[in-house]
């Protein structure tokens, strides 16, 4: 949710189309704008309710179609601006159905047909797909925006970092798995049955969890279990410490530019100014 002012970037002359998707779409920090936020932000909330109870109760079939409407209306509203988000022309439109918020969009409006009509119940969407509506959040929360944006922009390190991670934790599995002697206390067998425990057991020690179910007796499996802690706090540091960074960069150049925006709006205002002072 990036804003944007009107006066600096939308053309005198642009089309209904146009103005739709930068206060709606791009959202121009108008009352209007805040309001359609703060409206679809609230559906989405509204929408989720009926998932934190296990009876279902008549209200919530309110809590489910509203929002659902609202669904139906910001779906066909970014379709008809998908030129102006994906910046592909006529092919716009045939490509947004398939990005991933418009999928999104699909799933979280497909649970509320089969409650509308009857043709729909042969799909039998589960209650579970409901909570495909908590994405959303993505395009309403601005915070939560932000950290999408700099793990797409810091990809590349991640992935080089749960690659990492992922190695770590496979050889500290294998070796757990063949050095680790005792025996488990409830069974009599192997503490760890299959390579699959190990594997559980690192990612609990990794990521420094560890919620006891599983653990070492013996004493070589105890020291392993001591250096893959400490490792593991090293590693688990890395992704941190990269979002943060990242974060804290994306925050100051929207603060950038949004105050090169205002000053483009003020020069061209006082230009204007002058032109007509001129004029008269």
């Amino acid at each position: 949710m990036e804003a944007s002012t009107p006066a600096a970037d939308v053309p005198q002359h642009a089309g209904w189309r146009y103005r739709l998707y930068k206060k709606y779409i791009l959202f121009d920090d108008s009352r209007k704008s805040r309001i359609y936020y703060y409206v679809m932000f609230v559906c989405i909330i509204c929408s989720i309710i009926p998932l934190m109870f296990h009876k279902d109760h008549p209200y919530f079939w309110y809590f489910d179609v509203i929002p659902c409407a609202l669904f139906v209306f910001d779906y066909i509203l970014r379709w008809i601006c998908a030129d102006y988000s994906l910046k592909k022309g006529a092919w716009s439109f045939v490509i947004y159905p398939f990005t991933f918020m418009a999928i999104v969009d699909i799933l979280s409006i497909l649970p509320t047909l089969q409650l509308i009509g009857p043709v729909f119940k042969s799909a039998r969407l589960t209650r579970l797909l409901r909570i495909v509506r908590v994405f959303k959040f993505i395009r309403y929360f601005e915070p939560l925006e932000t950290v999408m944006t700099v793990m797409r922009k810091e990809r590349h390190t991640l992935l080089v970092v749960l690659s990492l991670a992922l190695f770590y934790i496979f050889i500290t599995a294998l070796i757990m798995f063949n050095a680790e002697t005792g025996k488990n206390p409830a069974t009599g067998g192997p503490l760890f049955d299959s390579f699959y425990d190990a594997f559980y057991w690192s990612v609990c020690t990794l990521t420094t969890v560890g919620y006891g179910d599983i653990y070492p007796i013996s004493e070589l499996g105890r020291f392993i279990s001591m250096i893959s802690s400490l490792v593991g706090i090293a590693i688990i540091a890395l992704p941190s410490s990269i979002l943060t960074a990242g974060y804290l960069e994306e925050v100051r150049r929207k603060k950038s530019k949004k105050k090169h925006t205002e000053t483009e709006v003020t020069t061209a205002t006082n230009d204007a100014e002058k032109r007509t002072g001129g004029t008269d």
